[in-house]
């Protein structure tokens, strides 16, 4: 079917018509019967009403009377012809059209018989209905018959004028009827129809948030509310795919990054002990050079700066064994102890740097499960980066419990991290330091230790102008210790 409009015709107005037009049609003929007995009824009380002036006027042998009375019936415009016979049939008395042929013994009959009469015939070649009156004198006796018509078409004429009527009356119910169906469908139904169709279209454009105006006729309101929920569920279930597709994005990035910082570490491991070795033979020949008492103050000098270099390379290589080293010894441990313990390490180097190094957190904070020398190492690395960066400026370490995970933030007041790298600052190998200044490994150490604990750590701008390193720990579940 091609739309609601056209089925409502075909199953409700079409039907509806045809009903009106049988009840309609039954009624009608119901009503021509009717109409066709009250024409006849009208040429009978005419008839009634002059039939006594008639037989009087018979009797004492009047015929102008009785011409006079059948005048006065044909002058009612009723009657199409009059006519008065005697008891043998013979005409005596006419008024209107004249029949040419009288039925002689019929009449008779109909006069002798005394019964009121009425039929239809033919009257100077007219179809008329005609209506038999006998006459009687003062004794009761038939002494003649009176006789009126009516043309037929009148009858015909009359009735055909109804059934124009009926049928512009069935026509403009039709009309009406359909016209108040289509209507009341635009108002009960097309307009939420339309608003929940130009909802799909918007929809199917790609506005996937638009949502359909929950009005109208209660089924239409479930419809909506169904077509509502559908979306709802729709977008959920693209959230959830897209939540998906991006963590498994994430694990997929942390998979490459933890096979590649594997493949580092194991080469970080081997270059570590192939180096070790040659390293403290070249520091022990240094010590035992350096022991002479005929060395020059050149060769001491120079001797003295091969030393320097040396534990430069032993510090890169214990860096190297740091990164590459995966095992974790776990005990109860306090952030406040950490803190502190990272503080106490660097305080030589905070007295060189001319560092304001200002500690803050609580000193009650529970007790926690970790290796304790790694995240030492970690806030030790954080802070020595805070003070190569804020020489003779402040230094802030800070820690707080919150909702079962332990936060550490190191704050200094130097130039900060510029965003364009801040997201490789955890590579191995990557430092913004000169060449011969940084190893590009302390950070990337840091990002595994925090990794390993599960953990995460985040860089951003501090409120004292320069970098901020955010490490946060889970405690609550994962075996914590409150003290």
């Amino acid at each position: 079917m091609g739309s609601l409009r056209l089925g409502l015709i075909l199953y409700i107005v079409i039907p509806l018509g045809v009903l009106m037009g049988v009840g309609g049609y039954l009624t009608f003929s119901a009503l021509e019967r009717h109409v066709e007995e009250r024409m006849q009824k009208d040429l009978e009380l005419v008839a009634r009403a002059i039939r006594l002036p008639i037989s009087h006027a018979l009797e004492r042998d009047r015929s102008g009377s009785v011409l006079r009375a059948l005048e006065s019936a044909f002058r009612i415009g009723r009657v199409y012809s009059a006519y008065v016979y005697d008891a043998d049939g013979q005409r005596i008395a006419v008024a209107g059209a004249i029949d040419p042929a009288p039925r002689q013994r019929v009449l008779s009959r109909l006069a002798a018989g005394g019964e009121r009469h009425g039929e239809y015939g033919e009257v100077a070649g007219q179809d008329v209905y005609s209506y038999f009156v006998p006459l009687t004198d003062s004794g009761g006796r038939i002494n003649g018959l009176l006789q009126l018509t009516r043309q037929q078409s009148e009858f015909q004429e009359y009735i055909a004028r109804m059934r124009l009527w009926f049928i512009g009356a069935l026509g403009l119910s039709i009309l009406v009827t359909a016209v108040l169906v289509l209507y009341g469908h635009h108002r009960a139904l097309g307009i939420s129809f339309r608003r929940l169709v130009s909802s799909m279209h918007r929809v199917k454009q790609g506005d996937i948030r638009h949502r359909s105006i929950v009005e109208g006729p209660r089924e239409i309101m479930a419809l909506a509310g169904s077509f509502n929920s559908m979306l709802d569920g729709i977008e959920e279930a693209q959230r959830e795919i897209e939540s998906r597709r991006q963590e498994e994005q994430r694990l997929q990035q942390r998979l490459r990054q933890t096979e590649k910082l594997a493949a580092i570490g194991q080469l970080a491991a081997g270059v570590a002990h192939e180096l070790g070795t040659p390293l403290s033979v070249i520091d022990g020949k240094a010590q035992r050079a350096l022991r002479r008492q005929d060395m020059c103050e050149h060769g001491r000098e120079a001797l003295q700066q091969v030393r320097h270099e040396v534990q430069r390379m032993e510090h890169i290589v214990r860096q190297l064994l740091d990164f590459s080293t995966n095992s974790m010894h776990c005990r109860n441990t306090s952030a406040a102890r950490l803190a502190q313990s990272a503080a106490s390490a660097l305080a030589d180097r905070q007295k060189r740097s001319a560092v304001r190094l200002q500690l803050r957190g609580e000193s009650t904070a529970p007790l926690f499960r970790a290796d304790p020398i790694r995240l030492e190492q970690v806030l030790v690395n954080l802070l020595e980066n805070a003070m190569e960066a804020a020489p003779g400026g402040e230094v802030h370490l800070a820690w707080e419990v919150c909702s079962h995970r332990l936060c550490f933030t190191v704050e200094d007041s130097g130039p900060g991290v510029p965003e364009s790298i801040s997201h490789r600052i955890f590579e191995p190998f990557f430092t913004t330091w000169p060449v011969g200044q940084g190893t590009g490994l302390g950070l990337a150490v840091v990002h595994g230790i925090i990794e390993e604990h599960g953990g995460t750590i985040e860089v951003g701008r501090s409120a004292l102008g320069g970098a901020l390193f955010q490490v946060v720990l889970p405690i609550g579940q994962g075996g914590a210790a409150h003290g």
